[in-house]
């Protein structure tokens, strides 16, 4: 089961583990962008599909006792820094208490065999060091988006530690960077906004173009989410109640300045700009990323692809999308695979045949 598998993440998320032969089901609030990766893919024909709301328990766990998933990957969430600054309330109730309705299904239902958190790496105390954060260090984000993903980050901790850590249910906590690639429409998010802005034949506006980020395309934490959720079911040593940073190589870290050039190659003719005014609509922080040393060690996982390669992946596909002239679906599946083969090339475990 896939809890937000109509947004970005979610989606892409739904669609590989179809391709992998799963029976997946997906619970979301709604389709929450026009338009969007689910439609694009047609996941509504490919999924078990239920609309609602991760905040109500009963609907949900009513659903999870219909479908009987062995494992579920909670992604579900209000993800949005600028929305939290709109609306803080309700991100708190989403990805706080939406937490608590994964985790009190869970720990009631033993035959669930694995769970898979998804938090976030703003989940952090942000105190703009250069060295990448580690799973031990302190959380608690500034902004409601980052401070009500620090409260998740908590809520999965002591769901563990009172109950879950001595039931039958192995479950982990991951935080990621930041994550780009086709299909992500959500509104005040560098790359869809570009895409919006350039197919218009308009400059985009960028809010800090010298924030730096650890930019991965979305299949790269979906590998580790999907192996770690494989090493949970094998029951292997040092997973069950950790948390697990998913990020790219150091050498990826690069300003939303680079990231612009660099898909400018790619979308000939296309411009940014830095509008008056800009940074007034809440604080962001200029330079965040993960050490991924523990899942190294643990999952003998690390990115593939190269800061090049990702916004190749994403440019083409949007470009692509934008020209109407391939099927969207198989374009997607031919980039897991294309991921796949380069993963198996550079030797990750996780993508070895047989």
């Amino acid at each position: 089961m896939v809890t937000g598998h109509t947004g970005f993440k979610g989606s892409w998320l739904a669609l590989w583990l179809g391709e992998l032969g799963a029976s997946v089901a997906g619970y979301s609030l709604d389709v929450p962008t026009e338009p969007s990766n689910f439609e694009a893919l047609g996941l509504a024909n490919r999924v078990e599909h239920h609309f609602g709301d991760i905040r109500d328990r009963t609907a949900f766990a009513c659903v999870v006792d219909q479908f009987r998933p062995q494992v579920i990957f909670h992604l579900a969430a209000q993800s949005l820094v600028q929305a939290s600054y709109a609306d803080p309330a309700m991100t708190f109730d989403t990805n706080a208490l939406g937490m608590v309705s994964v985790l009190e299904c869970v720990r009631a239902r033993p035959w669930i065999e694995a769970a898979v958190l998804i938090t976030s790496d703003k989940a952090y105390r942000n105190e703009e060091w250069c060295w990448g954060y580690r799973e031990t260090d302190v959380l608690g984000g500034g902004d409601p988006y980052s401070a009500s993903k620090s409260c998740a980050d908590l809520i999965a901790h002591s769901y563990f530690q009172s109950f879950i850590k001595h039931g039958a249910t192995w479950m982990a906590v991951t935080r990621a960077g930041n994550v780009i690639g086709g299909g992500d429409w959500a509104a005040g998010r560098i790359v869809p906004d570009c895409v919006r802005a350039w197919s218009a034949g308009r400059a985009v506006d960028v809010r800090s173009p010298r924030a730096t980020r650890p930019w991965q395309h979305v299949l790269e934490p979906l590998s580790g989410y999907l192996w770690l959720g494989a090493r949970l079911l094998a029951r292997q040593p040092g997973l069950n109640g950790e948390a697990f940073n998913f990020g790219p190589d150091g050498s990826v870290n690069q300003s939303v300045a680079q990231l612009l050039d660099a898909m400018r190659e790619r979308w000939p003719g296309v411009s940014w700009q830095v509008p008056e005014g800009s940074g007034r609509g809440g604080h962001e922080a200029r330079l965040l990323k993960l050490s991924c040393d523990k899942a190294l060690f643990h999952l003998n996982w690390r990115a593939v692809l190269e800061f090049a390669e990702t916004v190749e992946f994403t440019v083409d596909w949007y470009r692509l999308w934008r020209e109407r002239s391939v099927d969207m679906l198989e374009l997607t599946q031919r980039q897991i695979e294309r991921y796949c083969e380069l993963a198996r090339e550079r030797g990750m475990p996780w993508a070895a045949r047989g």
